[in-house]
């Protein structure tokens, strides 16, 4: 390999951790609501597309019914945000509580799974409908904003977002570890009906869970608007299937793992195509995972059972 292409390969080992700060927080989200709740919330790429698709909209029309002009791109993005935390606990109030209390553990997992699956397609067509499905350029102030370090381009933007994405995590597992609302989430994922006994109540910290979700997915599509100066309402479907990956190849239930499979997806997504070009990336990806399965089905940091005490 000559050294035109090893410093090749390097920067395409950059750009591969790079792309895997987006992943990590979308990986997280999904974390969160198997570890703590045993629950696959499909509705976690609808919320990372909305806050994107929001942000957009805020940033190019303004507010509804021309209430005000188009909004500076920062606070259109924070009002996307806002708004994948409110469609969140959208999706816990009719999937997950309103299931659960209607008909206890027997349908548990498998109607609140559908049921977000629904809000999945309606958030997506919502915006279809109100925007079409083209590809929207994101416009911000760092097109441009590039490091040069030994002939490797780093972008600053993204390089930011990489360790906003882990400070995000680091965070949250302190959040987890060292407080009471944590102590109460781990209860939760101990034992729901133990933790209600102990006094946890349940119905009011289920909603920090979609809340956290909420934001963790519109985090990671601002990052993505900020970095790649485009969004679309097929956003989460790509992002969405590499944090399933990302989540599985870290560990179910593993916080840090979310961290480690996102970049090593990052990583091999990257590499992948620059090897072998762009049909690749996903043979390589999915390859990968299920290698992983194979030979470790717990993934390099999960816990043997999925669902119970992972934090």
């Amino acid at each position: 390999m000559s050294i035109m292409s090893f410093d090749q390969v390097l920067q395409q080992i950059i750009n591969g951790l790079m792309l895997g700060s987006i992943y990590i927080s979308v990986a997280v989200a999904f974390t969160l609501t198997i570890g703590i709740l045993n629950f696959l919330n499909f509705t976690i790429p609808a919320l990372y597309m909305l806050a994107g698709m929001v942000g957009w909209s805020l940033s190019h029309y303004g507010l509804p019914f021309g209430l005000t002009d188009p909004l500076n791109w920062g606070i259109a993005l924070i009002i996307g945000v806002i708004c994948a935390i409110f469609a969140s606990l959208l999706v816990e109030r009719f999937t997950y509580r309103y299931f659960k209390m209607k008909h206890g553990d027997a349908t548990e997992h498998a109607i609140p799974l559908v049921s977000s699956l629904g809000f999945l397609l309606i958030f997506e067509y919502l915006i279809l409908i109100a925007h079409g499905s083209d590809t929207r350029s994101f416009s911000t102030p760092f097109s441009n904003l590039d490091w040069r370090v030994a002939g490797f381009i780093i972008s600053i933007p993204q390089l930011i977002s990489l360790i906003l994405s882990i400070c995000i995590v680091a965070g949250l597992s302190l959040l987890l570890n060292r407080t009471k609302v944590g102590r109460a989430l781990r209860a939760i994922a101990e034992n729901p009906d133990a933790a209600t006994l102990m006094g946890v109540e349940v119905n009011r910290i289920v909603p920090i869970v979609f809340i956290l979700t909420g934001l963790l997915c519109g985090v990671s599509a601002a990052i993505f608007a900020i970095n790649y100066h485009e969004v679309s309402p097929y956003m989460g479907d790509h992002v969405g299937t590499k944090a399933i990956a990302a989540m599985v190849i870290g560990g179910l239930g593993s916080v840090w793992g979310a961290i480690a499979g996102g970049l090593i997806v990052g990583l091999s997504e990257t590499l992948s195509i620059y090897f072998f070009g762009a049909s690749s990336a996903e043979i390589t990806v999915w390859g990968l995972l299920l290698l992983l399965l194979i030979f470790r089905p717990t993934g390099l940091f999960g816990h043997n059972a999925i669902g119970k005490g992972k934090f």
